[in-house]
């Protein structure tokens, strides 16, 4: 059964507590990816082999006042089984709570992001004219770079204006391997 239209709920972050940040490991087609929770969602999914990944994790406990723990907890559960569904191509759109904390800006173009349909691309060209700012490509090009919820926030639907894949943090190969798997499966 495919699963289709259904919206993945954003809710914005505020911390008002220290709090856990619950991390797991989940396999993938395109290798490890780490993911992590709060109680209130889903604040971290991004491939395990980032050169980054601890300043990033290091940031997250930052905004979110939390202390990582290993474990699993309900939203990772259901994040494992929609994950394995989309990599089987019974899953086009994400349902579970995301927890972003980034810019007014960065908020704005993560939410367009989920507006792209699956199995098609944007240009940061087209994002930018979408939420009103033309002249804003570059900008919208580093809202996506720094996009913590890879796939479920699917950043790597945005190409060049020329139509060639550029800018996926995750490397290319991914890039081109998820927008192939979409084609592939999409309606």
């Amino acid at each position: 059964m495919l699963l289709t239209r259904i919206a993945t709920e954003i809710i914005p972050f505020q911390n008002e507590e220290r709090r856990v940040i619950t991390a797991t490991t989940i396999d993938t087609p395109l290798g490890k990816m780490n993911a992590t929770a709060i109680d209130q969602g889903i604040c971290f999914f991004d491939f395990a082999d980032k050169e980054i990944l601890a300043i990033q994790i290091a940031r997250l406990q930052r905004i979110f006042k939390a202390e990582l723990h290993h474990g699993d907890n309900n939203h990772l559960q259901a994040l494992r089984t929609q994950i394995n569904e989309y990599f089987s191509g019974q899953r086009e759109i994400f349902r579970i709570p995301l927890i972003l904390s980034g810019t007014e800006f960065q908020n704005k173009i993560w939410k367009e992001l989920q507006n792209i349909t699956y199995g098609t691309t944007r240009t940061y060209k087209q994002l930018a004219e979408k939420i009103g700012q033309a002249s804003a490509a570059r900008a919208v090009a580093n809202a996506n770079a720094n996009n913590r919820i890879a796939i479920i926030i699917p950043c790597h639907r945005v190409i060049a204006s020329n139509g060639k894949l550029a800018g996926y943090a995750g490397g290319l190969w991914r890039k081109e391997y998820l927008l192939e798997l979409e084609n592939q499966n999409g309606k």
